[in-house]
């Protein structure tokens, strides 16, 4: 065990989460594939774990026909079924199933939801608990059911009752409006937790804390230091069974407007005031309206889109987009999107920020480049391997871990430098498991902290710059197409390039 490993074992650390108090946890779509497979068995890992009251009561909701003894069983087989939860003991399961609940209704039925109030009354002991409500539900409903909440009796004004909405938070700028209007009906923005599970990773949280914590790099984090900032979020997956979603979404929508901006803000960010929810989102806002906007007509001089082909891949026949399940065949919905992106503001005035996402690339990764200005003179030999600029990878997934790379003299020559790296991951430093983005936020929520969730500001200022790319690119039926296993469209190397860089992928 090393030092390091050894001081965090005699240093005592104990949690810092704010105490989760007794709730009611009301899921509409109680019984869906989200709920079933990811939230439930979440909800009881966390009760494993000691992460949740004495006191809690989760109802699920939907237009299933289900008993709480049927609905219970729907609960157990998912967990049986959990990759999450390891082999809990019988009695821990059915612990946590007797505080389960079901409430037949239909989304668009106001009565129906005057008899889940009732039920939420009497679990709650008439909202003596916190009263969360989960949309685990098509976006396409989210409209519906916040409106019938805000007409029913349900509890809607206290300061515990919260409300949790996965992305995506509307299609563009106008359906964002409308959503964040609708919502406001109900609710109030410090009742709001939007999510984004990318936030909750803790590569991701540990930027901030990289960035200001370690006070060599922070005087470097600027454009006086830094040529240019990539930023990578690959799978090697087509869309599979999500055609229909993908059909209507797409890699700029799905990816780029929430995930991609939320890393960048990060980056880009000014040093808060104080780490609050309040302070860190008031500068991440601040980066997002400092981004460059792009007319509609432009936005082909600093992007580029594709749609992957069918081909081999890792060894195997692969469809094209367009021969998947519930694709048009004739569809020009893109599956990969590079582009270049400018933060007009003092600090990173200059430099680019090149992002790119899509499916059937390589390999499986998400990852920041910070690369390195060029040292101003050339003093050492590179006849061996031209020496790059240093640069900064935080690698996000597969493996959450931090790379420096930098140049180092090679042995018994006189002045010859080759890279290395410098590695850290924290499977390696840490020696105990932390838990899954997805509990991370929904413990988050449980607790009141809004502090990894997007606020309604930062949601619209992401569909106001998002907005160009998303309409010049669905409309223009001219996406270019690239082979499975490569890194996207020969386009995309090329838009690079031409501003004498590469992409760079640890």
């Amino acid at each position: 065990m090393g030092e390091a490993q050894q001081q965090l074992q005699h240093c005592d650390i104990s949690s810092d989460f704010a105490h989760i108090t007794d709730f009611v946890f009301v899921i509409f779509g109680g019984a869906g594939d989200l709920s079933l497979r990811k939230l439930l068995p979440t909800l009881f890992s966390m009760h494993l774990r000691g992460n949740l009251p004495e006191n809690f009561e989760i109802i699920g909701f939907g237009r299933q026909d289900l008993t709480d003894e049927t609905y219970r069983n729907l609960v157990e087989e998912s967990i049986e079924a959990s990759d999450e939860v390891g082999t809990p003991e019988a009695s821990q399961v059915e612990n946590f199933l007797s505080h389960i609940s079901f409430s037949y209704g239909h989304f668009e039925q106001k009565e129906d939801y005057n008899q889940l109030e009732k039920l939420v009354r009497k679990k709650s002991g008439e909202y003596e608990m916190d009263v969360l409500y989960y949309l685990s539900i098509p976006s396409a409903l989210y409209e519906q059911v916040i409106s019938q909440i805000a007409d029913s009796e349900l509890p809607t004004s206290g300061e515990g009752s919260r409300i949790i909405i996965e992305k995506p938070f509307g299609k563009n700028l106008a359906t964002a409006l409308e959503l964040n209007r609708t919502v406001n009906r109900a609710f109030r923005e410090d009742q709001v937790f939007r999510m984004d599970h990318y936030l909750g990773k803790e590569t991701v949280q540990n930027i901030t804390f990289f960035r200001f914590a370690n006070s060599f790099f922070e005087p470097l984090w600027n454009n006086n230091f830094i040529d240019s900032v990539q930023i990578t979020v690959a799978e090697d997956i087509g869309v599979s069974r999500r055609g229909r979603f993908y059909e209507k979404t797409g890699v700029i929508r799905d990816i780029f407007q929430n995930h991609m901006l939320q890393i960048l803000s990060l980056i880009a960010m000014e040093p808060p005031a104080g780490f609050n929810a309040k302070q860190v989102r008031d500068e991440k806002v601040k980066v997002l309206r400092s981004l460059r906007s792009t007319a509609y007509q432009n936005v082909a001089d600093v992007s580029v889109a594709g749609q992957y082909s069918g081909g081999q891949l890792h060894g195997e026949q692969v469809k094209s987009y367009r021969e998947e399940t519930n694709v048009d065949p004739e569809s020009s919905m893109p599956t990969f999107f590079a582009a270049k992106l400018h933060v007009d503001n003092w600090r990173w005035a200059g430099v680019p920020f090149y992002v790119r996402t899509g499916k059937r690339l390589p390999r499986r990764v998400t990852e920041v480049v910070i690369r390195f200005n060029q040292p101003p003179l050339k003093l050492f030999r590179d006849d061996c391997t031209p020496l790059d600029a240093s640069r900064l990878v935080l690698t996000i997934q597969p493996e959450e871990q931090i790379s420096f790379r930098l140049g180092v003299k090679y042995p018994e020559s006189s002045n010859l430098i080759v890279p290395v790296n410098m590695d850290f991951k924290y499977s390696d430093y840490f020696d105990r498991t932390y838990v899954s983005a997805y509990e991370r936020l929904l413990r988050d929520c449980l607790a009141g902290d809004q502090s990894l969730f997007v606020r309604q500001d930062g949601v619209e200022a992401a569909w106001e710059f998002a907005d160009p790319f998303v309409s010049r690119w669905e409309e223009c039926n001219c996406v270019k197409f690239y082979p499975p296993g490569s890194w996207g469209p020969q386009e995309a190397e090329d838009f690079i390039k031409k501003d004498g860089r590469t992409w760079t992928t640890e």
